[in-house]
């Protein structure tokens, strides 16, 4: 109990932005789940926290961002919110809170856009709804390969892959399925919202993000960023231990090299 504790605050002392987000789509799960028995709630949901085109056209424009923040499947949850956490962390860091709080929204709603363009105009379903911050996760995750390319993560929570290679996977994946789906196949999953998210994450890297925030490995010259990954590798070989004092000097120089705001 004491080290989920101590672990919440250093959370919310690193990216308080995220915790907030994870608080509100946990608190609107509930709330679908309270609205299961109470018809009157329920149908407040239904108007507020799902977004479609037609939902939309009757003047519910506040879905594209509300329907961001909302999950009725657990698993849903769980999985993006998960993602949520092991990226924004970093990238609320990298950031700092406004502009981590403009590019979460933006992505929502850009997500919620291509669900309804996809949804109408491809698939041919108007009503179709669509809810879950899948669309601002993919926006965050493009938007992390683009700045760390080069960082490993974990494809499916098991292969390691650099992280732009990743996203492209996932990516084609989303592509894949949307083609599918026009063919009437494909699984129910709003790969239209991905892409959108996606779509945002790469429109406000190339515009914005790009020219503002330069993480410090990319500013390392080829020698040194050479140098870097053999003390890395060493370091995981044999421990702190065994650097040289030279080696362990040029490790501190690049840690205590700033981010470029």
């Amino acid at each position: 109990m004491q080290q989920r504790t101590n672990l919440f605050r250093l959370t919310w002392r690193l990216a308080p932005a995220v915790c907030v987000i994870i608080a509100i789509n946990i608190a609107v799960f509930a709330l679908w789940h309270m609205a299961v028995s109470r018809p009157g709630l329920e149908q407040f949901m239904v108007e507020n926290f799902l977004v479609s085109t037609l939902h939309v056209e009757q003047g519910h424009v506040w879905t594209l961002l509300t329907s961001a923040f909302s999950h009725f499947e657990l698993w849903h949850l769980a999985l993006n919110m998960f993602v949520l956490w092991s990226f924004g962390l970093a990238l609320e860091q990298f950031w700092r809170e406004r502009v981590f709080v403009t590019f979460y929204l933006i992505a929502s709603i850009s997500g919620s856009v291509c669900h309804c363009l996809a949804s109408s105009l491809l698939l041919g379903e108007n009503a179709l709804p669509a809810l879950g911050a899948s669309g601002a996760v993919s926006g965050l995750l493009m938007a992390y390969a683009l700045h760390f390319p080069h960082r490993k993560i974990l494809l499916f929570a098991v292969l390691p892959i650099p992280a732009l290679v990743g996203v492209l996977a996932f990516v084609g994946l989303d592509v894949w399925g949307l083609v599918a789906q026009t063919r009437g196949g494909g699984f129910s999953i709003g790969h239209g919202a991905h892409l959108g998210g996606a779509l945002a994450g790469l429109s406000m890297w190339l515009f914005y993000l790009r020219g503002r925030f330069v993480p410090r490995e990319a500013r390392l010259t080829p020698d040194e960023a050479i140098e870097l990954k053999r003390i890395g590798i060493k370091l995981r070989e044999l421990g702190p231990a065994s650097l040289t004092p030279e080696e362990d000097a040029f490790v501190q120089r690049i840690r205590n090299t700033p981010e470029m705001h």
